[in-house]
């Protein structure tokens, strides 16, 4: 890997020691600059799940990705500036709260003197790192609580946001799940029939529809088919695009997306 094109295409110029704090720095600037989106698929542009085209892709084009690709890729430059990373596999929760498939979502662990939960790969989640062996509730920067709780042989990322909808699956308690995951590290391979699925399949969400979205200092900006949502301090606004030209536009204004670069790949 280039790093220093990496840590460009990230804005990031802090400290590069393997610890806490560089962990930190590094996830929230790739969630600041890095949109979590599925183009690719909408282009038909196959997905290849390997360091080198990964880094092709999001580095060199300016391009997002979805879960394997942004965690893959993140993964690939912790371990360049020295982090213990492994690759997880997750079962993403529904809105009904029922669980997905085994590598429906590939999270991350990093070890140092503690264990931590990274991701940059599941849109809108947590910013900083998660301490995966504490089971009490954790804060974050925009003000919202999540927490790791186990059962059984199974770990799970539950997020607790009172003026959410889909996240109050559960009546009985504010918390929900988010995804449920355990701590058997893998590799790409183990990822590539899940991720041929959300290619693929009509039954995918990624198939089903347009999705482009990234963290802002103030909020967060998705695009979501023709529809662009705009976040600021919780407040919400929405507009419908009418024309693919207006959404290439915005992707390039808003999102730093150059969809022709999709279909230059």
């Amino acid at each position: 890997m280039d790093l220093t094109a990496y840590l460009d295409r990230i804005n990031y110029r802090g400290s590069l020691e393997p610890n806490y704090e560089t962990l930190r720095a590094l996830q929230l600037e790739h969630l600041l600059s890095v949109p979590f989106e599925n183009l690719s698929i909408h282009t038909k542009q196959p997905i290849v799940l390997n360091d080198a085209p990964l880094y092709k892709k999001i580095v060199e084009y300016k391009c997002g990705g979805f879960c394997y690709e942004l965690n893959g890729l993140f993964a690939w430059a912790l371990r360049t500036i020295g982090f213990d990373v492994k690759m997880l596999s997750a079962c993403v929760a529904d809105e009904r709260g029922e669980f997905g498939l085994p590598f429906d979502h590939m999270t991350l662990l990093v070890e140092l003197d503690k264990r931590y939960l990274a991701d940059v790969g599941f849109g809108s989640s947590f910013i900083e790192p998660l301490l995966l062996d504490s089971r009490e509730p954790q804060i974050q920067p925009d003000g919202k609580f999540y927490r790791i709780i186990e059962d059984d042989s199974n770990l799970f990322l539950q997020v607790k946001e009172e003026k959410s909808g889909w996240v109050m699956q559960d009546k009985k308690s504010e918390w929900a799940s988010q995804y449920r995951f355990t701590l058997t590290p893998y590799e790409y391979p183990d990822y590539e029939e899940m991720c041929r699925y959300h290619q693929t399949s009509p039954d995918s969400h990624f198939t089903q529809k347009r999705i482009c979205s990234m963290l802002t200092n103030d909020g967060r900006v998705t695009l979501t088919n023709n529809r662009f949502i705009k976040t600021v301090h919780g407040e919400r606004e929405e507009k419908v695009l009418e024309s693919e030209e207006e959404i290439s536009n915005l992707l390039k204004e808003v999102f730093g997306v150059d969809i022709g670069q999709y279909r230059l790949r």
